[in-house]
């Protein structure tokens, strides 16, 4: 299990490790807790507190790493993957801005050396429902069904949406939603201009789709399971639609993380939303449940400076969708043909069409952000802020749209050597801290 954070969440981690040990005790598995903290210093040691008083648990491990042990931790296994240049893998790998795509690679090739076959994510901004006086824990369906061929799931689930001939496939990955306050702070714009915020979110699909599809993605957009309260277990067994998990409630196969990373790209949120997508392409079995996590938005993302912080980041993600789409345009064409002889996905085949995107003609993100600079102004107030910002940087943001696509397609390259040399190094290097 894996909890990524840059802020105070003392609470998280308590119930993160409760549900890490509900894992351990329920399934009789090892179970690795891991916290991947870039908080400053004072929240960092309110952490090693909360990390501290994390009761003892049978077969559950607990590692909390700050930036230097996971810079060192990174250092070793880029140096033994042969990787070149070594500076420029690490700071892909941990840049010094938020990215929500790295963090979860770091996760992924720690998993690799504890020798994990899945990981478990959650987020620092969530919490869990309750039910029946208990907490309502995802990992009970994640471990239940992970890593299993889908045949035999089949008559388990409550419903089974199968393509043809993918019944041997194994199911690589579990996930559900989150109910409570949308997953992006873009409500107060949907409360102040429907058709402002209609037009924004529609920059999110792709071209060519018709109105009526359109329309009804924008209105799903960000919303996850919306107010539907937990009732009773109800899982869907199928290739997953990205619209319908958050990666704050999701688990991995090992065999997916350990072929393709996410995009590294920084102040862009939705960058770890990619696997998803490859996954649902290639037509490989998930499970999807309704165990969904309450999502709150923390207190730093309603000041001004974390206002203006979160919407260039959601700027970021909808011009990275220009490159984003025309990928997914491509796997969603290969459909099958993203796997290899063994069912895994193709890593070189996928890195060519990331390649590819960066030819892009860069007019077409100009033009967004000519659509973008007009939204902000019609909404006014501190939206003209974002909007003022938008033309001071805009030729950074076009650059940088384009240049994490390439990236991404650079990490890609190295990736396979990256994870077996996290296996190479192996545990010692992880840290566990407790237990």
């Amino acid at each position: 299990m894996t909890l990524p954070t840059h802020r105070a969440c003392a609470d998280t981690i308590a119930a993160v490790g409760e549900e890490a040990a509900y894992g351990a005790e329920r399934f009789g598995v090892e179970v690795h807790f891991l916290i991947l903290d870039s908080s400053p210093a004072p929240v960092l040691a309110e952490h090693r507190r909360a990390v501290a008083a994390l009761p003892a648990s049978p077969g559950v491990t607990v590692h909390h790493l700050d930036e230097t042990g996971q810079r060192d931790f990174l250092r070793t296994v880029i140096d033994r993957s042969g990787g070149a240049p070594t500076d420029r893998l690490l700071e892909l790998m941990l840049p010094s801005r938020v990215s929500y795509g790295a963090c979860t690679n770091r996760a992924f090739l720690v998993a690799q050396a504890l020798g994990c076959t899945s990981v478990h994510r959650r987020d620092s901004d969530s919490r869990y429902q309750r039910f029946a006086g208990a907490p309502v824990f995802p990992i009970h369906q994640e471990l239940a069904w992970l890593g299993r061929p889908a045949n035999d799931v089949r008559e388990s689930a409550t419903r089974s949406k199968l393509p043809p001939g993918s019944g041997s496939r194994r199911v690589t990955l579990v996930g559900g939603s989150f109910t409570g306050e949308m997953s992006v702070d873009v409500a107060e714009i949907r409360d102040l201009d429907p058709d402002t915020y209609r037009e924004l979110i529609g920059l999110s699909i792709p071209e060519g789709y018709p109105e009526i599809w359109r329309g009804h993605l924008i209105d799903e957009s960000f919303r996850g399971a919306g107010d539907s309260a937990f009732d009773g277990d109800r899982t869907t067994l199928a290739p997953v639609s990205p619209m319908r998990v958050d990666m704050c409630n999701i688990a991995l196969d090992h065999e997916v993380y350990r072929r393709v990373p996410l995009p590294p790209a920084t102040d862009t949120i939705g960058s770890d939303y990619v696997l998803i997508h490859l996954l649902h392409d290639a037509r490989m079995p998930g499970v999807q449940h309704n165990r969904h996590i309450v999502n709150f938005h923390t207190a730093e993302r309603r000041t001004d400076e974390g206002f203006l912080a979160y919407q260039l980041r959601f700027v970021k993600f909808l011009l990275s969708k220009a490159y984003l789409n025309a990928v997914y345009a491509r796997t969603a064409a290969a459909g099958d043909a993203l796997l290899d002889a063994e069912g895994h996905l193709r890593a070189c085949e996928i890195a060519g069409f990331v390649r590819d995107s960066t030819a892009l003609d860069r007019a077409f993100c100009a033009h967004r952000l000519d659509v973008l600079d007009d939204a902000y102004r019609r909404l006014g107030d501190r939206y003209k802020t974002v909007a003022d910002v938008l033309v001071e940087r805009r030729t950074r943001l076009l650059d940088e749209a384009r240049d994490d696509m390439a990236d991404f397609a650079l990490l890609m390259d190295h990736w396979e050597a990256l994870t077996r040399a996290s296996a190479d190094v192996g545990p010692r290097v992880a840290g566990a801290v407790n237990r």
